[in-house]
């Protein structure tokens, strides 16, 4: 799940002082590993905590700038491993190189040794994971033999409609999210961990939680305008149980799509939902 480079093999002989992110997840867990002051450039969807928004940016998730990234001078990069920043990792550089699959729970624990490792610092990336397997087990035993209602994660959408609807599918992040929540993924058998699914699926599927995350590039929470917007355009499907009981939640998106240090706040925050006190 972690590919460290050759280069970095070679070049790491003292633990970098100048690291540059390339995705909000890897930003939170240098944070998380008290590294925040050795960071020289973040993405610009690096928000989290308040405290790197105010780090250079070295473009955005999607499009990070290699010549951004080389003003940097950093004697180290951590990258993302996806389609989109593999080529950075493979291409002919200068400094050295981190790779981390982040993408599971299983890739966070493996991400956070690893950062640790080529920081430095591999005593706080075991107490860190250390605290999260603790709080990830104390929700599970919280969650023990509670029946999983029917829940549904959606992404995206058609702004204004129910149509082009995005939700966490099997094998996403978010799908392992629900379950430690203590629900049932409607859509936890699809082929694709991303799915769009059309609005007479989500009628006969028949959630019972529906969480709508909204659009994925939102800075802020949701406002009081737009939540009550989106709750407007869930109700007019009366059919759904979610809108006859009132379990539709409008959630900003940055807690529950960034893998990483704060999964287990997430999860409390999903089972807060699926299973209200």
């Amino acid at each position: 799940m972690v590919i460290a480079t050759l280069l970095l093999a070679l070049a790491l002989r003292a633990p970098p002082e100048r690291i540059v992110s390339t995705a909000p997840s890897i930003t939170q867990m240098l944070y998380a590993l008290g590294l925040g002051d050795r960071v020289v450039g973040v993405t610009t969807y690096c928000r989290y905590p308040p405290e790197a928004q105010r780090k250079p940016k070295i473009g955005d998730y999607l499009r990070p700038n290699l010549e951004l990234i080389v003003a940097a001078r950093p004697d180290l990069v951590i990258l993302e491993r996806t389609g989109v920043r593999t080529p950075l990792a493979r291409g002919p550089v200068s400094f050295p190189v981190l790779e981390v699959d982040d993408g599971t729970l299983a890739g966070i624990y493996a991400s956070i040794e690893a950062i640790g490792r080529a920081a430095g610092v591999p005593e706080r990336a075991a107490a860190l994971n250390a605290r999260l397997r603790a709080e990830l087990a104390e929700l599970g035993r919280r969650m023990a033999g509670k029946r999983r209602p029917r829940t549904m994660v959606v992404l995206g959408r058609t702004p204004g409609r129910l149509e082009g609807i995005v939700t966490a599918g099997r094998g996403s992040y978010l799908d392992e999210l629900i379950r430690l929540a203590g629900g049932e993924n409607i859509f936890g058998d699809t082929v694709s961990p991303y799915s769009k699914v059309p609005l007479e699926e989500v009628l006969a599927r028949d959630p019972e939680v529906i969480v709508d995350l909204g659009e994925m590039g939102e800075n802020d929470g949701p406002a009081a305008t737009r939540r009550q917007a989106v709750l407007a355009l869930w109700k007019t499907q009366p059919k759904l149980s979610a809108v006859r009981s009132g379990r539709v939640f409008v959630e900003s998106p940055d807690l529950f799509v960034v893998p990483g240090p704060r999964v287990a706040e997430a999860a409390r925050a999903l089972a807060g939902m699926i299973h209200p006190r």
